[in-house]
């Protein structure tokens, strides 16, 4: 038995590379007791602000066996997203690098469909869901059980020999598999840039992101209008915030993905700062058609984009 338990992780890691996962690791299902109190804190303190979600199925994200019956295994994967391609205008207000091209959503769900179809023709009759951000799974705790990296502290998980600019995802299996040895290390050192960096002092401790305040969590998340106590704090950013990942010594090994779905629209990286002051529902329908801008809605953009006007 243990011997088909790594032939099958094999065959499993040997496919995802090939389907263009800069990474792929697995960890065994447990109960994960460890992560109750952090999340019980983090909800009490209301760093999730309105994302009420965050409060619904607290179960579920702590045993995965309520989400997959007789779950076995967490597979976890990472698609690069990094780019070195920027908006020409300097002063245009700023995209997210991850929100450039195709919805990650489509694009990871897309890929570990077909690693799930093909463990099914490959192996037999395994029975798995893919999560990509859209169910209570943490995927970060998963990701680094499965020996992919460290949670920063700033909270995202970060690789040795890719940094930070990916995407994680899980297929949850009722298929045991050789399991991988979590990452236990902690490389952050005595390095607090991403703290120091912050432009609206979110990261209120090592590790501990006061959601609240995070420039993604008030252009993206939330719907009704920016508090005024971040006004002229926003470092220009319209949509999502790479300031943490960006001054991250770690990032200095990210290299450009291949990913030709996340490629930007020419048109948007070429836009000044008053074609997006003045961009029509037209233009965003066209350039954001496949994109995760769509979540904030033009509406949404706009406000943004007026909360930076001076």
């Amino acid at each position: 038995m243990p011997h088909f338990k790594e032939r099958n992780a094999n065959l499993i890691k040997a496919e995802a590379k090939r389907l263009g996962f800069i990474f792929c690791g697995i960890a065994k299902v447990t109960f994960l007791e460890n992560e109750a109190p952090k999340i019980e804190n983090w909800l009490a303190k209301n760093y999730n602000g309105k994302m009420d979600y965050m409060n619904n199925h607290f179960d579920k994200r702590l045993d995965p066996r309520l989400l997959v019956d007789d779950a076995k295994s967490v597979i976890s994967i990472g698609l690069n997203y990094f780019t070195d391609k920027q908006q020409q205008d300097p002063t245009a207000p700023k995209i997210s690098k991850y929100a450039y091209g195709t919805d990650y959503h489509f694009v990871l769900k897309d890929k570990m469909k077909s690693l799930l179809q093909f463990i099914q023709q490959e192996i037999g009759a395994v029975n798995g869901r893919a999560f990509v951000d859209s169910a209570p799974v943490l995927d970060k705790v998963w990701a680094q059980k499965a020996g992919l990296g460290w949670q920063g502290k700033h909270s995202n998980l970060i690789s040795k020999e890719n940094g930070s600019f990916f995407f994680l995802g899980e297929l949850i299996v009722d298929l045991d598999l050789q399991e991988d040895q979590p990452f236990v290390a902690d490389h952050c050192g005595t390095c607090t840039r991403c703290i120091d960096a912050c432009p609206t002092d979110a990261i209120v401790a090592p590790y501990i992101v006061d959601g609240s305040k995070c420039i993604s969590y008030l252009t993206i998340e939330l719907k009704e209008q920016l508090p005024q106590e971040f006004k002229g704090k926003m470092d220009n950013w319209m949509f999502g915030c790479d300031v943490c990942q960006d001054v991250c010594p770690w990032n200095r090994f990210s290299v450009p993905h291949q990913e030709p779905s996340f490629e930007a629209d020419p048109n948007l990286l070429k836009l000044s700062k008053t074609d997006w002051e003045e961009i029509t529902h037209d233009v965003f329908k066209t350039i954001f058609k496949k994109s995760a801008v769509k979540r904030t809605k033009f509406e949404g953009l706009q406000r943004n984009i007026r909360f930076l006007e001076h």
